[in-house]
């Protein structure tokens, strides 16, 4: 029997090569001469740097890069095992959990730390950069990272304007001569199933800016800079970018990346997906076996179980989820390639609980699938 082990990781306790192996622990106390191939998978959120390096055999780079608040902080990118792929998670240096709860103030908070790993990878000689926008701190349109990869944001006296989405209606001219030319020389993917479009309603600052730090104040002052970053961008670099599905994203950082860079807008489980090859492991595999820490309806947008039974399905493979816990709406994944799900938690506990045991939960989970199997198929 072959068998793809593809999970996401257990948010905030388990990576997806940790999960993985756990998974193939169980399943080989039941058929221990299974071949079974592990492919660790991520949808462009937290664990995709990790993932994509465990499947490809990559590297991890430490840098020292300027914080959310403008203090310094150690950020790590990778560089997978083509040696010419980076790999950034824009969170691991501009990201909401490098701001204590009570300083959350996206008026102030820039991505600036995001455009100085974009110049390390630049540095190392990359030719084609990831970069994973989920969990930002900023409402800043990506005004941060671009400055920090040489554009000059000017106000009305001539001076780079500052930091944050605050200072974004002092915005008067966009200068781009000096920006590094090696970051228009490489391939910038933009890792996010994110839709919305940079202003309005459904914009970054009325959608993102509270869960960030806003207040209703703030929230006005950030869609007057964004409108007024939108229209200058329009203005002086000849690029409509407001109303492109994505611009939105990480609190506007999607439309910076499409204004200064040329980014693409890639969805971020099917980027790992065709990363990692899954399609060909996929071919001649009689079962799939993938997971996350919660399963519910979200699941089906845009989340790594989901683009994994995807590519399943074409090659008419089984899969079944391993969960953490599931919700009483997760029904709606079986409409989406999902045939089964097993829950890790096998009696009541807490959520730390359960997050502790899950070493020994998640290896009973899989052999109790491979048993059921089993029964309805003869022994594997």
């Amino acid at each position: 029997m072959k068998i793809v082990i593809a999970p996401d990781s257990f948010k905030g306790n388990l990576t997806a090569s940790q999960v993985a192996s756990f998974i193939e622990e169980g399943v080989r106390r039941v058929c221990p001469e299974a071949e079974i191939l592990k492919v660790p998978m991520a949808d462009g959120g937290e664990g995709t740097l990790q993932s994509l390096i465990d499947a490809t055999g990559g590297r991890i780079v430490v840098e020292e890069v300027l914080g959310p608040l403008g203090q310094r902080v150690k950020a790590e990118y990778g560089i997978l095992g083509d040696c010419e792929t980076a790999v950034i998670e824009m969170a691991i240096a501009s990201g909401l959990s490098l701001v204590p709860a009570n300083r959350r103030n996206p008026l102030l908070t820039t991505t600036y730390g995001t455009g100085e790993l974009i110049l390390a990878a630049l540095n190392a000689g990359c030719r084609r950069i990831i970069v994973g926008i989920g969990g930002s701190a900023t409402v800043d349109g990506g005004a941060g990272m671009a400055q920090a990869l040489g554009a000059k944001l000017l106000n009305s006296q001539g001076a780079q304007i500052g930091f944050g989405g605050g200072s974004l209606p002092d915005l008067e001219k966009i200068d781009v001569s000096k920006i590094d030319p090696r970051a228009n020389g490489v391939q910038i993917i933009v890792a996010s199933d994110v839709k919305n479009p940079l202003l309005g309603s459904s914009g970054a600052a009325s959608i993102y800016g509270p869960q960030k730090g806003a207040t209703p104040d703030m929230v006005k002052t950030l869609e007057e800079g964004l409108r007024n970053f939108s229209a200058i961008i329009r203005r002086d670099l000849g690029k409509d970018i407001k109303d492109i599905p994505g611009a939105g994203a990480a609190g506007g950082l999607g439309a910076g990346f499409m204004a200064f860079l040329d980014a693409k807008v890639a969805s971020g489980v099917d980027t790992v997906i065709e990363i990692t090859r899954l399609a060909e492991k996929l071919k001649d595999t009689d079962l799939v076996i993938t997971g996350e820490g919660r399963m519910d309806r979200q699941t089906i947008y845009g989340k790594t179980p989901i683009g994994v039974a995807k590519i399943a399905k074409k090659y008419g493979v089984p899969v079944v989820a391993i969960v953490g816990e599931a919700s009483e709406d997760v029904g709606v994944v079986y409409e989406h390639g999902i045939d089964g799900i097993i829950t890790a938690i096998s009696s009541p506990m807490t959520r730390a609980q359960a997050m502790s045991r899950a070493p020994e939960l998640i290896p009973s989970a899989a052999e109790h699938l491979i048993r059921l199997i089993n029964i309805g198929i003869g022994k594997v």
